[in-house]
């Protein structure tokens, strides 16, 4: 017998990857879980508080997941515009792993106006990760370089997220990773 609240954020996990987040019913959830749909109000409230929180477990795992990614051993001779590289082949990769997750939080952020809880979340997860990829891209400590590390920080995060958006919707031209890379050496040279 299992626990009926890890059953029901497994199984509003699952709806969030194969029906997005609005589309998904308190129904739908039940079902996957295999629970009565009475156990959301017991264990959570409302449809909405279990799938925020599936939401913000699934997007801290890939978080971390990232992370271990981009982190993870790069060549010791490799150029600074290689490892560049290398981390955007990385992030791309993520889109494709995951592409239910980024469908979803791009679904959310269409609807962010009527969800406060998910913009106050979000805009949390958005500084976090711009220090985060301020820290893997450029080598900067936040904790000793805390402006330097948000601007470029925001500057990664409109990539990723300009090139995620490009990729969601045709991956067949959106920019690769050597592209990115090619680009920034270009912009470097003032070409």
């Amino acid at each position: 017998m299992g626990n009926n609240r890890e059953d029901l954020l497994a199984g509003a996990k699952r709806c969030l990857i194969e029906k997005g987040y609005t589309r998904t019913t308190a129904r739908d959830i039940a079902n996957a879980a295999g629970v009565s749909l009475a156990a959301i109000g017991y264990h959570f409230g409302s449809k909405e508080a279990l799938l925020n929180e599936a939401l913000f477990e699934s997007m801290k795992e890939w978080g971390d997941s990232l992370e271990a990614a981009l982190t993870g051993e790069t060549d010791p001779d490799a150029t600074p515009m290689q490892r560049f590289e290398t981390a955007w082949r990385r992030v791309v990769d993520s889109f494709e792993e995951l592409r239910p997750l980024w469908v979803t939080q791009f679904e959310i952020v269409g609807q962010i106006d009527h969800l406060p809880d998910m913009r106050q979340h979000l805009s949390a997860g958005l500084h976090a990760a711009r220090l985060g990829l301020a820290e893997v891209f450029s080598r900067i400590d936040p904790a000793v370089e805390p402006e330097r590390a948000r601007v470029l920080g925001s500057f990664y995060q409109a990539m990723l997220s300009g090139l995620l958006m490009q990729w969601l919707v045709d991956p067949d031209t959106a920019p690769s990773a050597h592209d990115v890379a090619e680009a920034m050496s270009l912009i470097n040279n003032g070409s």
